[in-house]
């Protein structure tokens, strides 16, 4: 095993920086920068993005997740969208790509551990409706409801979505979980988002649930 490698394993760090590597490693910039290229190239180490490592699966003594890996990559960010309808069971399919949205500039991260897509979708307040959720191992990530999900899915995919017949036919989701949202949340991400489409199919869902 690399001693890089031995190092973070050694302390149940998995995901590190160079500034991490200084403070575990003594010796030169140069020296630790040929620990990182060998482990590295034995395939103990993944190249996450610039500046970005992560121990190899097999090397981690707790799984990192992908949820709360995409945070490091970029942010602020959120994890959204089909990724987020996914976890929370309100969609059927498997998603295969951990999509967010971020505060700047899209972008997009092929990794090691899979793709990461970063979509931008403005709003009032970046937060809103967006949870904290911690796994079994530890990881922390940030979230979005079923509702923002879906609204973010709105945005970006510029759909007229008029209520909750629309994303039952085209994401199959159940509507019982639509019925179920509260009134107050659709009411609070509609005065959140400042997109047309996003506020037409909001309050139409609302205006379904009180009728």
């Amino acid at each position: 095993m690399n001693r890089l490698t031995e190092q973070f394993f050694t302390a149940d760090i998995n995901v590190f920086t160079p500034a991490d590597v200084i403070t575990v490693v003594d010796g030169s910039n140069f020296s630790r920068h040929g620990l990182i290229k060998r482990a590295i190239s034995s395939g103990e180490i993944l190249n996450i993005r610039r500046g970005l490592y992560c121990l190899a699966p097999k090397f981690q003594k707790k799984t990192v997740s992908v949820y709360s890996l995409a945070q490091r990559i970029y942010g602020p960010s959120y994890v959204s969208l089909e990724t987020a309808l996914s976890y929370h069971g309100w969609i059927p399919e498997a998603v295969y790509a951990c999509t967010c949205v971020v505060y700047r500039t899209a972008r997009q991260f092929e990794t090691p551990l899979g793709i990461f897509s970063y979509k931008h979708v403005p709003q009032q307040t970046f937060y809103s409706s967006v949870e904290r959720c911690e796994d079994k191992n530890g990881n922390v990530f940030l979230l979005a409801t079923p509702v923002k999900a879906l609204a973010d899915y709105v945005y970006l995919h510029r759909l007229n979505w008029t209520g909750i017949a629309d994303p039952a036919k085209s994401l199959r989701i159940d509507l019982e979980d639509l019925e179920s949202v509260n009134h107050q949340v659709l009411s609070d991400l509609a005065e959140n988002y400042t997109n047309s489409r996003v506020k037409k199919f909001l309050t139409g869902w609302l205006k379904e649930l009180k009728t």
